[in-house]
């Protein structure tokens, strides 16, 4: 292994000294991904979840987010990353040697809508949680509207090696429990995940057009854009508006103080928002004529509300509270959450991106990250916001530490300092797959033009094809290639049985409710 002449941070450099870097390798990388379901004509689809996938409310692979037509593809956590691409692209075979006529869209911006009205709010049976997840959606509805939680992405879940944290602890010198550092690390590496998570959007970002439906409950949000054509309006050096302020963001929440500095203060900061009243929700009213319209009036209603960009994860137990499944048993993985989809490859995510990602979030972890004081927050959110609508921006520059810096220089710095933790997850395999990865990064900096935000429009150009048309032709293409292939009898058995005991275990649970929704929502929020 070639070790580049490099300043390394101070756990690297221990790593490397004490020849542990190959405790770096083998952490386990899990992925979710949305889709919404279409007609042929690009229409989203007004069909109920399809019964032959399974039950939504209880399949561990298949199962649905906001709408009935948005699908989501969950795959177990896999060590080599690989056997997790391998996993989504036989939960995509499925679904498609069971989808008839419809497709899958390939955007994450979602074409093909009219209205919040034409966008189904996901149902999952009478059981009380099935019951509380279709009413936070409506929640979800009256706050936000239904266009913006139709927008797909993909999540990318990953859990640092278990074997690497006794040698990081022992690095450390700390008198603190081994749990307790875990969490601390953790924190690290969200913390400079948010100083440098910009990268994701100009390296990955995919939305820089919308169609101009998608404004149609919002026609006031149109005036910020360029247009491209008569039906869809775009940001010339955008990278992914999806992640802009008309996509994953909201009044309410700029301005939420959530605590990073700690396990603590972040489940705390985070219960205050929940517990807090909203006067704009109280004005929608919760229980109204014996319906509910959101689950509460608070800020939050509850943890998943908050749209962030990486998440502290802990697999909670039935019903339990995903704050207080943190307390109890700190942080299991890390959630990212701001993938665009690719639209240029069938699942969504390619090998390049998914191995590159876990580099990123390794070099997080290994690179010191000073706490969170003052207005770093705001300055991180504000440098996302500039790379979605103008990343690509010749001379660009955005904030580092409050100096401006060209997006470029900072970049090239960034993916300098992976280069060694790409050469140690590369040791033994002989393709060099991590390297690989991190070379066709370092090319879309040098030339902005390969970004995939950049194609999308070249391809749009091209084809002289609104947004909404360019994707659609593409999502026939993906469509086109599922259904030349079949997925194998044994992997077709395995996902029968799966939604076949979904619809069984859905049954048991709406059986073995005993307590009314009213009850069993006033038991929810009281766990403490």
């Amino acid at each position: 292994m070639t070790i580049l002449n490099t300043k390394h941070s101070a756990k690297l450099s221990y790593l490397l000294a004490e020849k542990k870097q190959h405790y770096l390798v083998g952490g386990l990388k899990g992925i979710e991904k949305e889709s919404l379901r279409i007609s042929k004509d690009g229409l989203i689809s007004p069909v109920t979840h399809p019964s032959k996938l399974g039950a939504a409310l209880t399949h561990p692979y298949i199962t649905t987010d906001y709408s009935e037509a948005l699908l989501e593809f969950i795959t177990p956590p896999f060590a080599e990353t690989s056997e997790t691409l391998g996993f989504m692209q036989q939960i995509h075979q499925y679904v498609y040697d069971h989808l008839d006529d419809e497709m899958l869209l390939s955007t994450s911006m979602p074409c093909g809508i009219n209205g919040d009205e034409s966008i189904p709010v996901a149902e999952y049976g009478s059981s009380n949680i099935g019951k509380m997840k279709h009413a936070y959606r409506l929640g979800l509805w009256h706050r936000y509207g239904r266009t913006m939680q139709a927008i797909a992405g993909i999540h990318f879940n990953y859990s640092v090696p278990e074997t690497l944290w006794p040698v990081l602890h022992e690095q450390s010198n700390s008198n603190s429990s081994l749990e307790d550092f875990i969490s601390k690390s953790y924190f690290e590496m969200i913390r400079n995940f948010q100083r440098q998570g910009w990268l994701i959007l100009y390296l990955f970002g995919a939305s820089p057009a919308i169609c101009k439906s998608f404004f149609k409950t919002r026609p006031h949000l149109m005036t910020q854009f360029d247009e491209f054509d008569s039906h869809t309006l775009y940001h010339p050096y955008a990278t992914s508006l999806r992640m802009s302020n008309i996509g994953y963001k909201s009044k309410n929440q700029a301005d939420l103080q959530i605590d990073y500095n700690s396990l603590t203060g972040y489940v705390d900061s985070l219960n205050t928002a929940i517990e807090t009243p909203y006067p704009d929700y109280e004005k929608i009213g919760v229980k109204v004529d014996g319906q509910y319209k959101q689950l509460n009036a608070n800020i939050l209603q509850i943890e998943n509300e908050f749209y962030s960009t990486i998440r502290p994860k802990q697999i909670a137990e039935s019903c339990e509270k995903p704050t207080l499944a943190l307390k109890r048993r700190g942080i299991k993985y890390i959630e990212i959450r701001s993938l665009d989809l690719d639209i240029f490859n069938p699942i969504g995510i390619d090998e390049n991106q998914a191995r590159f990602v876990e580099a990123f979030l390794l070099n997080c972890l290994l690179q010191d990250s000073p706490e969170y004081t003052g207005k770093e927050q705001h300055i991180n959110n504000q440098n996302q916001l500039t790379v979605a609508h103008s990343g690509r921006k010749p001379g660009l520059k955005i904030n580092k530490e409050g100096q401006q810096i060209s997006l470029k220089t900072w970049t090239n710095d960034i993916l300098n300092s992976i280069q060694t933790v790409c050469e140690i997850l590369d040791e033994g395999l002989a393709s060099k797959p991590y390297s690989h990865a991190l070379k066709q990064q370092k090319a879309m900096v040098e030339n902005p033009d390969l970004t995939p935000s950049a194609k999308i429009l070249q391809g749009m150009k091209k084809t002289h094809q609104p947004f909404g048309c360019y994707g659609l032709t593409v999502s026939k293409q993906h469509q086109q290639h599922f259904k030349q292939h079949k997925l194998d009898d044994l992997m077709t058995q395995k996902f029968d049985q799966e939604a076949s005991a979904s619809h069984q275990k859905q049954k048991q649970i709406e059986v073995n409710d005993s307590v009314s929704f009213d009850t069993f929502l006033a038991n929810y929020f009281s766990q403490k």
